[in-house]
């Protein structure tokens, strides 16, 4: 790295910047499947294009960018915030502080892949830039926050080691949880059963013998196996799923459009068809070495199928890919029985105003002790075999 002084600029459209630059930060080396495919050019692009994002959304780009002369060397997906919602990361607690205290919460700043509670780098940076280039970007939102009398900035879903490198720049590291499947090295599914209590593995034995009866079969559909008539059948499961949990649904019949010519190789689809006709789904994004699942709906209900879509199917799948993991989305408790054990989920979070950003401090202390004695509990639980006294309950 020569000596060139790095500049910062936004942009307000990923047509502002070239595919290339852009995923040489978000994906260096440029290996398929990207590590993280929710900050990858084509990925962000589609959430515009669909118009899930931009005016009238209250997800408004800023996308965050570092330059060494003409190269672009960093990069962070960032949005002006005009409420709280699809961030997976809660807040609210904080807003409704801010506004108690005589403040105007909105707008923020998040830097974040919208919809998608899922882990990845944030501070997306060249191979050999990573420390001035996640610096240049930290001050940057810090500054833009100040600049522009915004409440606060945050960061969700970043890894452990950003959250851990930012917090002595001035940033609070909140530790939230979600549910994970590891995988080992599993050969099959059976390994995997084989790896849990007797009376574990009779249920989860019994739940998929009672999905697979629904009547249908179940199709994993990815890359050109995706045609546009899959997409219109998940539209409706998606409605349907988005109506019930946000009034809204976050993304646009045109969005899995964008999918569908751009990001059919980064996309697991399993449909449940009945009689010809698709009942239920669930889409995944693929990673290079983690299964991230998205989004569940279905047009008819049948005991267990959602768990045989979402949770068994996904670790099939990764089994199959050797994938390290699968990601099954936000909450659920009802996970940890089917093999899914509770992870750490990081963020980051910056108030400019300094009592607040001390308030909230504390309270993140105290919600990290709460939720590292919660995790505790909830491994005691988990569903595989005890090795210490070779109990099989």
């Amino acid at each position: 790295m020569d000596g060139c002084a790095l500049t910062v600029t936004l942009a307000e459209s990923l047509t502002e910047v070239d595919p290339s630059d852009w995923d040489a930060c978000a994906n260096p080396g440029g290996a398929q499947p990207a590590l993280d495919p929710f900050t990858t050019w084509r990925f962000l692009r589609a959430l515009e294009v669909s118009r899930s994002v931009g005016p009238g959304t209250g997800w408004e780009p800023r996308y965050l960018m570092v330059h060494q002369g003409d190269a672009l060397v960093a990069c962070a997906p960032m949005y002006v915030k005009s409420h709280s919602q699809g961030e997976y990361i809660f807040d609210h607690a904080f807003a409704q502080a801010y506004a108690r205290a005589g403040g105007r919460y909105y707008p923020k700043l998040q830097v974040a892949a919208p919809f998608t509670p899922a882990t990845g780098r944030r501070f997306l940076c060249r191979a050999g830039f990573e420390e001035p280039g996640m610096a240049a970007l930290l001050q940057a939102m810090m500054q833009i926050a100040r600049n522009n009398h915004l409440s606060s900035a945050h960061v969700t879903f970043c890894t452990r080691a950003e959250a851990e490198r930012a917090a002595p720049q001035g940033w609070l590291h909140r530790v939230t949880e979600q549910f994970h499947w590891e995988n080992p090295g599993y050969g099959s599914f059976g390994d995997f059963l084989a790896a849990l209590s007797s009376r574990k593995r009779k249920t989860i034995r019994k739940e998929r013998a009672t999905a697979q009866g629904f009547g249908g079969t179940i199709h994993a559909l990815t890359g050109d196996d995706l045609r546009p008539e899959h997409w219109d059948a998940f539209w409706q499961f998606y409605q349907d799923t988005g109506a019930r949990k946000w009034g809204t649904p976050y993304l646009t019949r045109a969005f899995f459009d964008e999918v569908q010519a751009h990001m059919r190789d980064d996309a697991l689809l399993l449909l449940a068809i009945r009689n010809g006709q698709p009942v239920a789904g669930a889409l995944n994004f693929i990673g290079r070495d983690t299964l991230f699942g998205r989004y569940w709906g279905c047009i008819e209900d049948h005991p267990c199928l959602h768990f045989e879509l979402c949770y068994y199917r996904a670790m099939d799948f990764a089994i199959a890919r050797g994938l390290a993991r699968v990601e099954a989305g936000a909450q659920g408790t009802h996970k940890l029985a089917r093999g899914y054990l509770p992870s750490e989920v990081h963020s980051l979070h910056y108030f400019p105003e300094a009592g607040f950003h001390r308030a909230v401090a504390r309270y993140i202390d105290e919600e990290r002790r709460a939720i590292a004695q919660e995790m505790d509990v909830m491994a005691e639980y988990a569903p595989f075999r005890k090795t210490d006294g070779g109990q099989d309950g």
